[in-house]
Formats: C-alpha cells, sequence, structure tokens
C-alpha cells in the first residue's frame, strides 16, 4: 500500500503528518493524519485511533484537540481518518451534513449506491490499521481508540465488537444508540436497509448487551450540549451496561457543549486512561 504526505509540521517535539492513499476496503482516495512523538530509533510505540464527528475531517483532531502534548508524554501514536470517503460521485452524498460524504457513521454499507465506498467499519478495524503496522512505527498489539460523536458510537462499536483488538476505549458526547434517534433513523436505513437487526450491529447499547468490553469505558458528556436529550441521550448507555455488568465511567459537565473546547479540556483524561492501558503487560 502506497501513501502520499501532503503536509508534515513539528509538533510537540514530534511530527503531525497529514496522508492519502488509494483504499481498496472503500474504493476510494482516503486521507488520514498521524502525529508521532519523538522516540528512539528501532521504537514500536502504541497507538491510539480517535474517529471524529459529522461533518469533521482528518484535520480537526490534530488543530483543535490539543492532544499531541499529551500523546507526547505518554509516547504514543495518534491516527486520526477522514470520516468517509469523498469525492464518490454517488448522487446526494454531498447534499446533507449529517449523511452522505463527513457522515459515514463506521458502518459498512449493504445498500446500494452506499455499499461500493461507504465502509468505513472494515476500513478502520482492518485496512487502516496495516497500513499504519507498514508505515509507522507502531506495534499493533498495542492499540486503542475513542472518538467524538458519531465518532465516539464508532469508537464503542469497534471496541465492543473487537474486545481482543482494542486496549481500551473512551468517547466524548458519543451516539450511544442510533437506532433510537433522529441521526440514525436518517442514516441506518439508508446505508443498512430497513431490517433493524442489522442496525443493532451498529448499536452500542444493543452490543453490550450481548458482548461487554473487558475493562472500564470512560465517557465524558457536557449539559450544554444541545444535542444532549435529542441525539446522544447517554442514560441509555448507563442502564444497558448496569444491566450487562459493563464497568463505565460517565462524566457528565455542567455548562460545557458539544464543540472542541469541551473535548480539550477532557483529552489529557482521556490519554491518560489509553496510556494505562496500553503501557500494561
Amino acid at each position: 500500500m502506497i501513501i502520499q504526505c501532503s503536509a508534515s509540521h513539528q509538533c510537540s517535539d514530534g511530527q503531525v503528518g497529514f496522508y492519502r492513499h488509494d483504499s481498496e476496503c472503500c474504493a476510494a482516495t482516503m486521507r488520514f493524519a498521524v502525529f508521532v512523538p519523538a522516540h528512539q530509533p528501532g521504537m514500536r510505540l502504541p497507538v491510539l485511533y480517535y474517529l471524529s464527528g459529522l461533518t469533521c475531517n482528518e484535520e480537526v483532531f490534530m488543530i483543535k484537540a490539543g492532544a499531541q502534548r499529551f500523546a507526547a508524554e505518554h509516547g504514543i501514536v495518534l491516527v486520526a481518518p477522514d470520516t468517509s470517503p469523498r469525492d464518490t460521485g454517488i448522487e446526494g452524498a454531498t447534499e446533507e451534513w449529517d449523511f452522505g460524504e463527513g457522515a459515514g457513521f463506521y458502518v459498512d454499507a449493504t445498500e446500494s449506491p452506499w455499499s461500493e465506498n461507504f465502509r468505513m467499519y472494515s476500513y478502520v478495524r482492518d485496512e487502516l490499521r496495516s497500513l499504519i503496522a507498514r508505515h509507522f512505527p507502531v506495534d499493533p498489539e498495542r492499540q486503542s481508540i475513542f472518538g467524538h460523536s458519531m465518532g465516539g458510537h464508532g469508537a464503542l462499536v469497534l471496541a465492543l465488537r473487537n474486545p481482543q483488538r482494542y486496549r481500551s476505549v473512551s468517547a466524548f458526547a458519543p451516539i450511544v444508540a442510533p437506532s433510537e434517534v433522529a441521526w440514525g433513523h436518517k442514516a441506518l436505513p439508508r446505508y443498512l436497509g430497513e431490517d433493524r437487526t442489522a442496525w443493532r450491529q451498529y448499536d452500542a447499547c444493543a452490543l453490550v448487551a450481548a458482548q461487554t468490553f473487558p475493562g472500564e469505558i470512560l465517557i465524558d458528556q457536557g449539559l450544554a450540549d444541545d444535542f444532549l436529550e435529542p441525539q446522544l441521550q447517554p442514560q441509555r448507555f448507563v442502564q444497558a451496561c448496569h444491566a450487562a455488568g459493563q464497568q463505565l465511567c460517565l462524566r457528565q459537565h455542567p455548562h460545557y457543549d458539544h464543540g472542541y473546547y469541551f473535548i480539550q479540556s477532557f483529552i489529557a483524561d482521556h490519554l491518560q486512561h489509553h496510556a494505562e492501558a496500553l503501557s500494561a503487560m
């Protein structure tokens, strides 16, 4: 797999790079960003994947979250893929902010015309992991995942369905029950069809009822988030985790909204959460 670097920047004594490659999984050019902290030659570092939310791309997290200095302290590589393939040429793919390009929902679409390109679940789980292991100084056996909003949904789904692959998982303001809220009702039928049983494999509340994650899940939620009640509904996940015996730390913060000022405020805690899991033997 060949990757092309479009830009590179010194940051926190490491390097942030922005890359693109031709994806077999998504049948399109995919973009991603990587932060590699300073390290000794020959070292293989743990890797933490971040999944962004609706309308975001591979640049947003690296520019806005302020995560690099904490990743440098812990010696962790950060990887942030784009939220969907781009320039697909699919009719209607760019007309809605919460569906299509920029809104892949980290599913493997089964419905035409989306099924050819919108395979973000397999892209993150398999192809991107293989590409990062080949081109960057990472230990693929020490990887964790987190995300924000739609990306928090993606992180929870990937971790719950692949608990042997990820050491830890956390999320900022995740969509925990897309089967039950408007964002999911808009996206899931178009990507996956009308059979709701297919939706359950991408619904964290449904997944945790069937299989728990071996470790505590960390979630931060702002209480001034405009999407809290209509779209996020974290109490659904609290109830599902309690019923399943899943360890969960849900921290709720007055006055914080849905944006990156909120993420900046608590990003150090998430890096610490993952660093502890990634450093454990």
